[in-house]
């Protein structure tokens, strides 16, 4: 036969919490126009990727 489910503290259940939260997105340089982007992608203000444009981007 089953056993009724014990209480948990408060403790336990926030040392269980501690690994869900929010990191801060990693940002880098964009190495053609100095903005921040996000690293892998292509650069959303000047449309280069690894030294290519890769989208053509409208300019203002």
């Amino acid at each position: 036969m089953a056993l009724p489910p014990k209480k948990h503290s408060k403790s336990r259940g926030r040392k269980r919490r501690t690994h869900d939260k929010l990191d801060q997105p990693v940002v880098s340089l964009c190495p053609q126009c100095k903005e921040p982007k996000l690293p892998h992608y292509a650069c959303p203000h000047c449309g280069y990727y690894k030294n290519r444009e890769v989208i053509a981007v409208k300019k203002e």
